[in-house]
């Protein structure tokens, strides 16, 4: 393991924090190459903010419902995050559109984690989505961010079967368990820098992703 300092990482949030929560224990294990240095949400009342307080990690709110005019929550957001100095912005759970400018600062340093098996059912309400198309398989995605919603290149992916009982909210929460297994991972291979963003595409340990990496439920994850 490298000696060097652990990656600043910034997390924003919308809602409860699970996968910040992933985040803060990952970032809390020994020799841990990322350090989340601060937590910064849209909804002064996003219960994540909580969760980054008793971690001690600073914990922000830049209010969308204040910053009507056009440009003027993502210049807000821009200056919050800056005070951290972050080589990482990792969306967890950010339910708002950031515009190019945003986009364009943090150009290779900058993940979401999707519930979807991308491109598949892009934007909102992902599990009603998989299950009225009838899908098998359904999960999560792990990818950069770009200025296409959600199209960004994909690094890794859990999938989940999709049982004949299920509705959304017990879909929803078989995905979450493997959000919560690949948000970190990939989160690791950028801090020890195994991943990047190259023009053609993500690179992860030298080579071009050709196709995003698969975790399946109770198998081992990726190193």
């Amino acid at each position: 393991m490298s000696e060097r300092a652990p990656l600043p990482v910034v997390v924003l949030i919308s809602g409860r924090g699970s996968n910040l929560q992933a985040l803060l224990d990952a970032s809390a294990a020994d020799a841990a190459p990322f350090s989340v240095r601060a937590v910064i949400s849209n909804r002064p009342e996003a219960a994540g903010l909580e969760r980054a307080r008793r971690a001690g990690v600073p914990a922000e709110v830049v209010d969308h419902r204040a910053l009507r005019a056009p440009g003027a929550f993502d210049a807000a957001l821009r200056a919050t995050i800056e005070r951290h100095s972050p080589g990482l912005v990792a969306l967890a759970g950010f339910m708002r559109i950031l515009g190019p400018a945003f986009v364009g600062r943090y150009h290779g340093r900058i993940l979401n984690i999707h519930p979807s098996l991308l491109p598949e059912f892009r934007g909102l309400d992902t599990h009603r989505r998989a299950l009225q198309a009838g899908v098998s398989e359904h999960g999560a995605s792990v990818h950069f961010v770009t200025e296409e919603l959600d199209g960004g290149p994909i690094v890794v992916q859990a999938r989940v079967p999709v049982l004949p009982d299920d509705d959304p909210e017990t879909l929803a929460a078989r995905v979450l368990e493997q959000e919560h297994r690949i948000y970190p991972l990939a989160v690791r291979w950028f801090a020890d820098g195994r991943l990047r963003l190259e023009p053609d595409g993500a690179w992860l340990d030298g080579r071009r992703l050709d196709r995003p990496l698969t975790v399946h439920p109770g198998a081992e994850a990726p190193g």
